[in-house]
């Protein structure tokens, strides 16, 4: 799968209008070996990571708080993505491709994930901005069930979104690819990029950039000694979700003139192709980023991961050491100087029942 198109993974030629065959015999063969291994290691870390989460947040039982819920449908959309590349990197090296069954199942999971990932993360800005901007409005509504059931209708969007990616998708002469009728061989293509253009990226990058901006703006109007750590996370989840996807969805359109012979030299159409793979690979790797950027940051987390590697140890060295997932005495004490500190901010800007990880 050398876009997010699997249909396109196997051809090694392209004709034009002269129907002069343009090899991409050598771009393909690069390209199988490069995404067989970046994509085993994008399932690896995408895996530990989110897994991490996952174990953190139900740590407790249950989730704590709306923002405990977000992150971890969050986590479950990255590891239901990731759980389909080892299935595409058997894809890529073996010639027989997948069964027709595996290959629906495969391109479905893999489009349910990818927009389930990117919408949760559009409705954790959403989220942190009536936390923070429309506090005094919102904290009613800002409960677990409410997160739930908003949760839900995030994977019933997610999956009538990612329908049109994958319902035409069939495995047909060692190629999992898209089937179409004829009525809808020309367009169906573009309709499938563009929506991922618009819904994967245009959309979410618009809400994320006015959501963070009036965040940034109220925190700059209160004096909090947290203020400028605040702004750093918002800054690097805006640029990271920039920098990671906005090369590929560039790809994507170019992509989509190609359709219409808009690049008729065949260096051209090679050097896209090529492009069309490392891109998509960078863009993938953002699900590895989540946990990094929405959980490691948070200081309760780092503290699970040290009583985790605490357990860990006890285990291998067959010594029992008593480890809680609970403030220290000392922890404790500075926690509650914060709580005074801030009082006067969190009163107007702050969840009523803070997530566990952040």
């Amino acid at each position: 799968m050398t876009t997010i198109s699997p249909e396109t993974s196997l051809e090694d030629f392209e004709y034009d209008e002269l129907a002069e065959a343009c090899d991409m015999g050598d771009i393909v063969a690069l390209g199988t070996v490069f995404l067989a291994i970046l994509y085993s290691l994008v399932f690896a870390f995408g895996l530990v990571g989110n897994l991490l989460v996952v174990f953190a947040l139900t740590n407790s039982q249950k989730p704590k708080s709306i923002t405990d819920v977000y992150l971890l449908n969050l986590a479950f959309s990255d590891l239901l993505f990731v759980a389909t590349l080892p299935f595409w990197t058997h894809y890529l090296i073996n010639e027989q491709g997948l069964h027709n069954a595996v290959c629906k199942l495969t391109t479905a999971f893999f489009f349910i994930g990818f927009f389930g990932g990117i919408f949760f993360i559009t409705i954790i800005s959403i989220d942190r901005y009536l936390a923070i901007v429309l506090a005094a409005n919102s904290m009613n509504n800002r409960t677990v069930q409410h997160g739930v059931t908003i949760s839900l209708g995030v994977w019933a969007a997610a999956i009538l979104v990612a329908a049109p990616q994958f319902m035409f998708t069939k495995q047909k002469e060692n190629e999992c690819l898209g089937d179409y009728p004829e009525v809808l061989q020309e367009i169906w293509p573009v309709l499938r990029n563009v929506e991922i253009n618009f819904l994967g990226f245009l959309l979410p990058l618009l809400i994320m950039s006015y959501c963070y901006f009036r965040i940034m703006w109220t925190l700059f109007s209160c004096k909090n000694q947290k203020k400028a750590k605040a702004i750093r996370l918002i800054f690097l989840v805006v640029i990271m979700f920039f920098l990671f996807w906005t090369p590929y969805n560039i790809m994507i359109f170019l992509e989509t003139l190609n359709l219409y012979d808009f690049f008729p030299n065949c260096d051209m159409k090679r050097d896209l192709r090529l492009a069309l793979s490392v891109t998509e690979t960078v863009a993938f790797t953002h699900c590895c980023l989540n946990p990094l950027i929405y959980a490691f940051a948070g200081e309760k987390f780092r503290r699970y991961l040290y009583h985790l590697y605490r357990k860990c140890l006890a285990v291998l060295c067959g010594h029992p050491v008593h480890v809680s997932f609970s403030l220290s005495p000392s922890e404790s004490q500075r926690s509650r100087r914060e709580s005074v500190l801030s009082s006067n901010f969190t009163h107007y800007t702050s969840d009523g029942n803070p997530s566990i990880l952040l």
